[in-house]
């Protein structure tokens, strides 16, 4: 890790049902992360928080629960993940609710073909996110944002790249999922999006399906990580809005961290998710910190990469 990351709060919750998100940033500063991004050989600054509307605990409207409120926190989640990446840096987000991903990967999509640089999207979660109005059964935009960015959407969110799809299905990766909605597993399999569920992980084990995931990028690849905080099970990260059992242990967390890090093309992230106020002693974000040290490239031992 060479560039310097710039770290952007983004302390909102609108694109969920429940609040509590909007806590995440705070709780990441507290466990952390900022030191933990200084300590990276580029360095890093916290460049504070964007803004935006508060959650009016509205009912869905036309399929989608505020709809302009998420627009407003995605396209400033867009600029500022914009500027850091035209400056050379490595911008960090923390969320917040995961519809943020659809203004911080919008950003770095159209980054990537301003500079002609290949993309690759790891989405970690334990949801798919491939909802849209027709087939959601809650209308909250933070089960959506992989579907608006490959072009399944509201124009408001679709367009934030200035190109539609922001991403294609071919350049996105799913992993960990173990809760999937019907229409969405549907949906899914049409767009034919490539998915390691837990089954995979439990098959073939971390280490081949990072292999799988990573498959085809090189020198001139944008890898962008965007790392919900449900990926991980809830008996070691409780923190989090939408809890599903079932997910990667401690260890095989890391090791995804430690093979995304090996690559050297770490880009851009994004952190979502994390919700303190269910939470026990900020070990969930104490936990994410962690996580991402070795994605940072902390590691037990020098290893040669290949």
């Amino acid at each position: 890790m060479t560039r310097p990351i710039s770290i952007i709060g983004a302390p909102t919750d609108v694109g969920a049902g429940d609040i509590g998100a909007r806590m995440g940033p705070a709780a990441l500063r507290v466990a952390g992360i900022v030191e933990a991004a200084l300590a990276t050989d580029g360095g890093a600054r916290d460049v504070g928080d964007v803004s935006g509307p508060d959650h009016p605990r509205a009912m869905p409207e036309g399929g989608y629960r505020h709809l302009p409120l998420v627009t407003k926190w995605a396209g400033a989640a867009a600029e500022a993940v914009g500027r850091e990446l035209a400056a050379g840096r490595l911008p960090m987000l923390l969320g917040g609710d995961h519809s943020l991903a659809i203004g911080s990967i919008s950003a770095v999509a159209k980054h990537c073909r301003g500079s002609g640089r290949k993309l690759r999207v790891l989405w970690l979660d334990a949801h798919a996110d491939f909802n849209t109005s027709a087939i959601t059964p809650s209308g909250n935009l933070h089960g959506m944002p992989v579907a608006c960015l490959c072009g399944y959407g509201p124009a408001e969110l679709t367009m934030l790249s200035g190109a539609v799809p922001a991403v294609t299905p071919e350049q996105v990766r799913l992993i960990g999922m173990r809760s999937v909605d019907a229409g969405e597993k549907r949906f899914l399999d049409e767009a034919r999006v490539q998915v390691f569920d837990m089954r995979c992980v439990d098959e073939i084990g971390m280490r081949q399906t990072m292999e799988q995931a990573l498959a085809g990028i090189d020198r001139d690849t944008h890898l962008h990580v965007s790392l919900d905080a449900d990926f991980l099970d809830p008996d070691i990260a409780p923190g989090v809005t939408t809890p599903a059992r079932g997910g990667p242990t401690y260890r095989e967390s890391h090791l995804c961290m430690e093979m995304i890090a090996d690559t050297g093309l770490l880009g851009s992230l994004d952190i979502a998710e994390l919700n303190p106020a269910r939470d026990t002693r900020n070990q969930t974000a104490e936990l994410i910190v962690d996580l991402v040290e070795s994605l940072f490239g902390k590691s037990t031992l020098i290893r040669p990469h290949g």
